[in-house]
């Protein structure tokens, strides 16, 4: 392997022709220039250079190495400067994950923002699950993600540092022809005879579960629907309800409807989730994500999400 300092002076004394010449541009002892080159002739297994009697010049097997050298070193350059534009915050490559109800609404107006106040700042986005996301995190994949406590707590990893954003509230979604969709406000309890469409349930505690259980009853059948598409096909066949949270309102197609429920504790709690050592691009779209969280709150608008 050669060292990057000695491809660079390889190249110096091809520019300048002259050991001495080199030595001058880089600080170095004529000696020294001619002990590392001499090293350098040695990795390469063989001359580099004509000696000249005034100067030297590369010979076929320098001009070989001199190409990778220039190559190498451009390379470096490049990176260096790219690096020191990601470090300052403007510009470079910003990895940035979420989970799917957040990409509806919250997610897409905060890198709207972002993109306005950062236009040299080339946003990847991802989308998970929070614990997906909370390990490709610590992994380094990701530089920032935002993440949620539903339904079954929040992720946690070595690393990786979570701070609140907002609260989201839980909604029941039930088909417009449901005895309760015209209520303001529906208890649990009223629902214990409906079957819940709910991606996990019975093998680890979830809000649904802590929340039917303080309502003193456990659901009498759990349909297991993964993705939110399924679940509003699910519940607008009248197949059964399912908790829906106030970030995916607008998404909720025509045929259903959103209302909302007594237990105040049915509601997720969504955290912006950074390493340890955050790019200061993070940190920005960290605070447009605040930003644009609240404005959310202050627009949502009282009473039922989706009224019959």
């Amino acid at each position: 392997m050669f060292d990057i300092e000695s491809l660079r002076l390889l190249v110096t004394v091809a520019g300048t022709g002259s050991f001495t010449k080199a030595a001058v541009s880089l600080n170095y002892t004529q000696s020294a220039v001619s002990r590392r080159i001499a090293s350098l002739e040695q990795e390469a297994g063989g001359p580099l250079f004509e000696r000249l009697p005034r100067g030297v010049r590369l010979n076929p097997a320098g001009r070989a190495l001199y190409r990778h050298a220039v190559d190498v070193l451009d390379r470096l350059s490049r990176a260096e400067q790219e690096l020191a534009v990601l470090h300052r915050g403007h510009g470079g490559l910003l990895h940035v994950g979420a989970f799917s109800t957040a990409n509806i609404a919250l997610v897409p107006a905060a890198l709207r923002a972002f993109r306005q106040a950062r236009p040299d700042v080339e946003v990847i986005a991802v989308e998970g699950r929070s614990g997906t996301l909370t390990a490709r995190l610590a992994d380094g994949a990701l530089d920032l993600a935002v993440v949620s406590d539903y339904p079954s707590g929040l992720p946690a990893a070595d690393g990786v540092a979570t701070t609140p954003l907002c609260e989201d509230e839980l909604l029941v979604a039930l088909p417009r022809e449901h005895r309760l969709a015209e209520a303001g406000v529906i208890d649990l309890l009223e629902l214990r005879d409906e079957a819940w469409l709910q991606e996990a349930y019975g093998d680890r505690p979830t809000m649904l579960a802590d929340a039917c259980a303080r309502a003193g009853f456990a659901p009498k059948k759990v349909v297991r629907i993964a993705e939110w598409t399924g679940k509003f096909g699910y519940v607008a066949a009248g197949l059964g309800v399912a908790l829906v949270p106030s970030l995916a309102a607008w998404a909720v197609p025509d045929e259903l409807v959103l209302v909302r429920l007594t237990d105040p504790a049915l509601r997720r709690t969504l955290y912006v989730a950074l390493p340890a050592t955050p790019l200061p691009a993070a940190l920005a779209l960290r605070g447009l994500l605040r930003t644009t969280a609240v404005a959310g709150r202050e627009l949502q608008a009282p009473g039922p999400a989706r009224p019959a």
